[in-house]
């Protein structure tokens, strides 16, 4: 048995609104929208992709899963994300950590971790 990744949920109070944001600070397409979800990919074909479904509630504490992406330079992505409306958080990452963690307009947590050393 095999099983492939097809996409990451995220709960969202306002899937559209959500789903643009990372659609943009990604440069992903949509391939899905509805009153109740707003999905996103690489592209039309590749997966996985990330589907923003409603939920009711907003976002009480800290993310049990997060995203995590690895720029060829992280000022410079850091300072691009901050500029399209994500925020510093702190999870408890101290002043030495080699990532920057970041928040979405909904409070959900993602990295933005070191160049690789390769």
């Amino acid at each position: 048995m095999a099983l492939t990744s097809e996409q990451v949920l995220v709960h969202a109070v306002d899937p559209a609104a959500l789903g643009q944001w990372w659609a943009e600070a990604l440069g992903w397409v949509v391939v899905y929208t509805s009153a109740d979800e707003f999905e996103i990919r690489p592209e039309p074909d590749r997966m996985p992709g990330l589907d923003f479904v409603r939920i009711s509630e907003e976002k009480q504490a800290k993310s049990r899963l997060h995203l995590d992406f690895r720029p060829d330079d992280q000022d410079t992505e850091v300072a691009r994300l901050v500029a399209h409306g994500a925020r510093r958080v702190d999870v408890g990452q101290g002043d030495q950590a080699s990532w920057v963690v970041l928040a979405d307009p909904e409070g959900n947590e993602f990295c933005v971790l070191a160049p690789s050393a390769d």
